[in-house]
């Protein structure tokens, strides 16, 4: 059992060693699987401010291995990010030496679309070197190759975090305006690739210093031993000391390398096999390829993944069928059921009874004719409201409903009312009369 961070990520063994960390196998709990956990070994403001700015980059690429998740704990801090098992680059030029042209155009056209992906997102990666080119385990296969390690990279505008007199990377694969102090830019990074290029050609690590300078005296050399022309151009080009002169992308760069490939010879049959291994080896006692053995103490419980739906061949997923509302189940009136006669067809026995002669039954009143309706009133008679047809009011029997209004007072109270308004009337009358 190993050190447990954050409840989660749980460190197997130590597998590399960075610039500011140590990279170990865990086992993340949550998702179930091996990750790369690089731990910070420093806690100078300094490294946590990289530390920081290295796990920020989140770049979704299928030949960049960018940091993932990240936890800390206590004054320890760790990002995570895919388990790469098939070692680096210089690996494999340490198992094969220097590689066949065909494979290393494969190689070189994957770290410039990885490359393209990082410069499309304002960052410089400023450290392209051998070591930090992992590849995949993909024994005979064709290669896959991811660009790691953003320890140092910086976006386009940010402040820098060294001094301007001070040269940050790797010795024997700047560029030689990284040399003089300039602003990280991405040419730089093109110059890093045409380096990287000749060390796999060649199968050794190449004198920058003196390429630089033969450029500068002589030109373009002719291209080494061994080597296609074609392909030698490209590289070329990407080794300039000018930045000026060199391809200005990686997009550029890689259209370049795809021309040029398609002139080189095919690889023949007597040609060696290039197998990428695993490097990482076995898994410690304790664990296996589902995890830790035994549950370390201080790992949260989690709840297991939901599975994922099977996928089809067209790529979409099997959904289950929608499940209607329930409905009330109707009431349906009970049948009675219908009485048989009690005898076996295959009877041979059996006597039929003797057919009634048939009575017509008449009703006792002929039926009423039903009128005949329009196809346009009957079809919609089912499901329509009829407001009901009354005849309009004619002759006397209008005068009497106009007639037959609201009855007055009663006679008891009319007259008595009737008599006192002509007494208030008269005295009225006579009051003005006198005056």
């Amino acid at each position: 059992m190993g050190e447990v961070f954050a409840g989660r990520y749980e460190l197997v063994d130590p597998i590399g060693r960075g610039g500011v960390g140590a990279v170990w196998r865990a086992w993340d709990h949550r998702r179930r699987r091996y990750v790369a956990a690089k731990v910070l070994q420093q806690s100078d403001a300094h490294s946590l401010l990289r530390f920081v700015r290295e796990q920020a980059l989140r770049i979704d690429h299928p030949h960049v291995l960018a940091p993932a998740s990240w936890a800390a704990d206590d004054d320890k801090v760790l990002f995570t990010m895919d388990l790469v098992a098939g070692g680096s680059l210089v690996h494999l030029v340490g198992d094969y030496g220097p590689l066949p042209p065909p494979f290393v155009c494969s190689l070189l056209d994957q770290l410039l679309a990885g490359l393209a992906a990082v410069h499309a997102e304002d960052v410089v990666h400023r450290d392209i070197k051998p070591a930090n080119l992992l590849l995949e385990a993909t024994g005979t296969g064709r290669p896959r190759l991811r660009l790691s390690d953003f320890g140092i990279a910086m976006r386009l505008g940010e402040p820098r975090l060294t001094e301007t007199n001070l040269v940050v990377g790797t010795p024997g694969y700047l560029a030689p305006e990284q040399l003089l102090g300039a602003e990280p830019d991405f040419p730089a990074d093109l110059f890093a690739v045409g380096l990287v290029a000749l060390y796999l050609l060649e199968g050794a690590k190449p004198d920058a210093k003196a390429l630089i300078e033969y450029f500068a005296a002589h030109g373009t050399p002719g291209a080494p031993k061994g080597i296609p022309e074609p392909l030698w151009q490209v590289v070329a080009t990407l080794l300039q000391p000018d930045p000026q002169a060199r391809f200005r992308t990686a997009t550029g760069a890689r259209k370049a390398l795809a021309s040029a490939a398609e002139l080189l010879p095919e690889p023949g049959p007597d040609d060696e096999v290039i197998e990428i291994f695993d490097q990482l080896g076995p898994l410690p006692e304790g664990f296996g390829p589902g995890g830790p053995l035994k549950k370390a103490p201080g790992v949260e419980p989690t709840t297991p993944p939901k599975p994922m739906p099977s996928m089809s061949d067209t790529g979409s997923f099997h959904l289950p069928p929608p499940q209607a509302p329930a409905q009330k189940p109707e009431q349906q009136p009970e049948q009675q059921p219908v009485q048989q006669p009690r005898h076996s067809p295959h009877n041979p026995t059996h006597v039929l009874s003797t057919p009634r002669s048939y009575v017509p039954q008449y009703p006792a009143q002929p039926p009423t004719p039903v009128p005949h309706r329009s196809p346009d009133t009957a079809s919609t008679a089912s499901y329509t409201a009829r407001v009901p047809e009354v005849p309009p009011p004619t002759g006397h029997r209008a005068a009497r409903r106009r007639a037959a209004r609201r009855p007055g007072p009663p006679a008891k109270v009319a007259i008595p009312l009737l008599l006192l308004a002509l007494a208030l009337y008269g005295t009225g009358f006579w009051a003005l009369a006198r005056i």
